[in-house]
């Protein structure tokens, strides 16, 4: 149960819920298409491999037994770096949208903005840094409120159709197309990734190899429902022009909280402050996770020399790990809060950009799980899909062709557009000039880059170190066995 909360918390991310909802009933067709045709096969390839390699590090280590540990250390930087981005230049500003517009008003750019954001960054941190065995009822609490969040929206829109009526959607609604298809892609693909997150803190769990992948098939299941259900509702009661980014899920609350007449403030209110405390604790179950795994690559001497592989010997955290994540979230929010624009447009420039990094992590993480397949066929795998190893890399490969479109997608959009000839205008969809998006997006990523390189080379004595105790290792086993040898003659 505990891991299950923990990655329901994580991967089921209702910020994006109004983002998604924008491409109106469409919406629904292709979360349904994405479904069957992304998240099965992804599913059942991450839970045949979380339950055989069950090392504490998850993608780090898979990656690195598959091929090596520059890979590695590359999917490590970019999963864990999507973290604080998303966590300071996403989740701070849509929560603090919420909050000024139905608990308290806090004007942007003002210090009581900046001071919340903080709040919530360091918050999300300060979750991560206590010990496990406390620190994991923030997002098992947070999932719990996330769930019931789900279904009381959902109740709460059925009766308000029945009284009021909803809006009318047909079945030509539901036509998918290229441009809500191209749109969509990145944002789904994004929704329905992470389910094997919980394999970062694999040691701390009882039983791994048999969990995970029950974790897995569960999460999967109610991440489904947890996405097509309320995108449905929010499209039955929200006109299509008023959905945005940043306030669409809660421009259907509000609509359908108003069956509660006069205390409808005081509920929208409660929904606001479950909604951010939903938030945090998303925020602090992704930071347990993926600072686990670039701790562990920290102390295989992939990120800065061991400085960063540390755990904090009572806490038994990555406490370092956790405190850059929080610089870091902390200094996207700064830069982010410099863009032109308004939340909104700023929540999704920066939520795309979160989605780049994190997919392009997984353009080396699927190949990798697709390897261990074939590289260690007699590792023991609880959990096996019942396909030959041409099977499973047919099933890997339709993953990985999702993910180079929603990479490419995420990181330039609006090109392929442009070659398909589907009309498209990118101020009016992001807020920004493109310029002003290619520049922010392609900046992140160089200074990612720049960070691994950097991280790595400081790596080196590490390594080294590692190289050398190897190579006393293999020294003193080829003396024993010489002495081994050497015994009989001796006793002759």
């Amino acid at each position: 149960m505990d891991i299950l909360l923990l990655v329901v918390a994580a991967v089921v991310s209702i910020e994006v819920l109004g983002e998604v909802s924008g491409f109106g009933a469409e919406t629904f067709t292709w979360t349904f298409v994405l479904a069957l045709t992304f998240m099965i096969p992804y599913g059942l390839i991450f839970a045949e491999t979380g339950g055989a390699f069950t090392e504490e590090g998850g993608v780090y280590v898979w990656t690195r037994m598959a091929f090596g540990r520059v890979t590695a250390a590359i999917a490590a930087l970019l999963t864990w770096v999507t973290q604080p981005v998303w966590v300071g230049g996403a989740m701070a500003f849509v929560a603090v949208e919420t909050w000024s517009a139905y608990v308290s008003p806090i004007e942007a750019g003002s210090v009581w903005d900046y001071i919340f954001k903080l709040g919530f960054i360091w918050i999300t941190v300060s979750s991560a840094i206590i010990s496990l065995k406390h620190g994991k009822w923030l997002p098992s609490l947070g999932a719990i409120c996330k769930l019931g969040f789900l279904i009381f929206f959902l109740a709460v829109t059925m009766i308000y159709g029945f009284m009021h009526g909803f809006n009318g959607l047909t079945l030509g609604d539901f036509t998918p197309s290229l441009g809500g298809f191209l749109g969509l892609t990145p944002l789904l693909l994004f929704s329905f990734l992470g389910f094997e997150s919980g394999n970062s803190a694999a040691g701390e769990m009882k039983n791994p190899a048999k969990d995970v992948p029950v974790s897995i098939a569960r999460t999967s299941l109610l991440a489904a429902g947890s996405y097509l259900l309320p995108v449905l509702a929010i499209l039955l009661v929200v006109p299509l022009d008023q959905i945005t980014g940043i306030g669409g899920l809660f421009g259907a609350v509000e609509q359908v909280f108003s069956i509660f007449g006069s205390a409808a403030p005081v509920m929208l209110a409660i929904a606001a402050i479950v909604f951010c405390f939903v938030l945090v604790s998303q925020g602090g179950a992704w930071m347990i996770i993926s600072d686990r795994m670039q701790a562990m690559a920290a102390a295989d001497g992939s990120f800065f020399g061991g400085f960063f592989g540390r755990f904090h010997p009572t806490l038994g955290t990555p406490m370092r790990v956790n405190t850059l994540s929080g610089v870091v979230a902390t200094v996207f929010m700064l830069v982010a809060m410099q863009l032109s624009g308004s939340n909104g447009s700023i929540f999704g420039v920066v939520l795309t950009i979160s989605i780049s990094t994190f997919l392009l992590s997984y353009l080396i993480a699927i190949p990798a799980v697709v390897r261990l397949r074939t590289k260690f066929p007699d590792v023991p795998r609880p959990f096996r899909v019942p396909v030959s190893n041409a099977g499973f890399k047919i099933l890997g490969g339709i993953c990985f062709g999702w993910i180079v479109l929603g990479s490419w997608v995420a990181v330039f959009p609006g090109t392929l557009e442009y070659v398909f000839g589907v009309e498209y205008s990118f101020e009016d969809t992001w807020g920004v000039t493109q310029g002003e998006f290619e520049f922010f997006a392609l900046g992140t990523l160089a200074v990612i880059l720049a960070l691994g390189v950097v991280g790595y080379i400081r790596g080196r004595r590490v390594r080294s170190g590692q190289i050398l105790d190897q190579g006393l290792e293999r020294l003193a086993a080829k003396a024993d066995d010489e002495v081994q040898r050497a015994v009989p003659e001796v006793q002759a």
